[in-house]
C-alpha cells in the first residue's frame, strides 16, 4: 500500500475557501480531550471492507482479547 501517494491524489483544496476571510478558529481546540484516551490507526483497505466502522473493529478487538486472555490462562 503507498499511503503517500493515495494521499497527495486526495489532498486537493477548493478553490471557494478562503482562509483569509475565516476567523476564530483554534487549531488543536479538542486535542486535550483525545489525549491518552484515543488511539487512531490506519486500516488496510481489505480490513476495512470487513469492519466498516470503529465499533466493528473495536468489537473484533474486545473478542480477540478476551480469546488471548482465556489461552494465556489456559498454559
Amino acid at each position: 500500500m503507498n499511503t503517500k501517494r493515495d494521499i497527495r491524489q486526495s489532498d486537493k483544496m477548493r478553490e471557494e475557501y478562503d482562509f483569509e476571510t475565516m476567523k476564530g478558529g483554534v487549531r488543536g481546540k479538542y486535542a486535550k480531550a483525545f489525549e491518552g484516551t484515543a488511539t487512531t490507526v490506519l486500516l488496510d483497505s481489505d480490513v476495512a471492507e470487513v469492519f466498516p466502522d470503529a465499533k466493528s473493529v473495536n468489537e473484533a478487538l474486545r473478542t480477540l482479547a478476551r480469546m488471548l486472555r482465556a489461552q494465556e490462562k489456559n498454559t
